[in-house]
């Protein structure tokens, strides 16, 4: 009997990377999107390539109740595998961002993926099985000035996605949060395109490998999964240092990365 897989932010990036990944194991597909014409082009070349059934979904995660709707939209349809894979990010001062721009991403990467991840799990449990897969981000780790709203949201997620994954011990469903580093997708262009110019190079990961490692992750039933040794100590050094000088160490990254214009 064939699976099936949703994804959010599937048009493009590390989406896309986990959706061919998951294709190429024979699942049939949910993409979903907020760029239609992506979502198209990815659908058109999944089908031919590996021979899938591929739905898609335009819709917007930061607008209420999108969840519901999706929900509504698949018609009953059984998910075995939800990667919750859509969100951006927002470089400034909070005091300067707007506001508007941050709720759409509190909506996305919060209340989205915590109600979608709610409404699929229910069937989940009651088959027995299923596997979550959470985006979330070595920013998880340390709190991030001049990105606050993105590095608290992705905290979140991390432990959102642990808690829940001990919660189901025993169910037969599993739950993983990937925390990649910076990663080659569109994120690095658009987190600040009105604002800044990116000039993160050193130590960017390439999408293919980091979906292969968070895909593999998933399929192990691990709750987190971070790419990369050199990410892997970055994730543990805030522990044996002064909180404030961890917070201190990645406003002086944003600025020197983040050239503002």
């Amino acid at each position: 009997m064939t699976k099936t897989a949703l994804i959010t932010g599937a048009a493009s990036g590390l989406g896309y990377e986990l959706s061919l990944l998951l294709a190429n194991d024979g699942y049939d597909l949910i993409l979903i999107d907020i760029n239609s014409q992506n979502l198209i082009q990815a659908q058109s070349y999944i089908q031919e390539a590996y021979n899938c059934k591929v739905d898609v979904l335009t819709k917007d995660l930061s607008q209420p109740n999108v969840a519901a709707e999706i929900m509504k939209a698949i018609n009953g349809i059984t998910v075995d595998v939800l990667v919750n894979n859509a969100g951006f990010g927002l470089f400034g001062s909070f005091v300067d961002t707007d506001w508007e721009r941050e709720l759409a991403m509190l909506h996305v990467h919060i209340l989205a993926t915590t109600h979608l991840t709610k409404l699929m799990l229910e069937g989940m449990v009651k088959r027995g099985s299923g596997r979550i897969l959470n985006m979330s981000s070595l920013a998880a780790f340390q709190p991030g000035p001049l990105m606050s709203i993105y590095y608290a949201s992705k905290g979140y997620m991390l432990s959102f996605s642990e808690a829940i994954a001990n919660e189901l011990k025993g169910t037969g469903v599993t739950v993983t949060a990937l925390c990649p580093g910076p990663t080659k997708t569109a994120f690095q262009q658009t987190v600040s395109a009105d604002s800044c110019n990116n000039k993160i190079t050193f130590n960017m990961g390439c999408a293919k490998a980091v979906a292969t490692y968070g895909y593999k992750a998933m399929l192990n039933g691990k709750s987190y999964a971070i790419p990369g040794r050199f990410n892997k100590l970055l994730a543990i050094i805030p522990r044996f240092m002064p909180r404030r000088t961890a917070t201190s160490i990645v406003r002086k990254i944003q600025e020197k990365n983040r050239e503002v214009d």
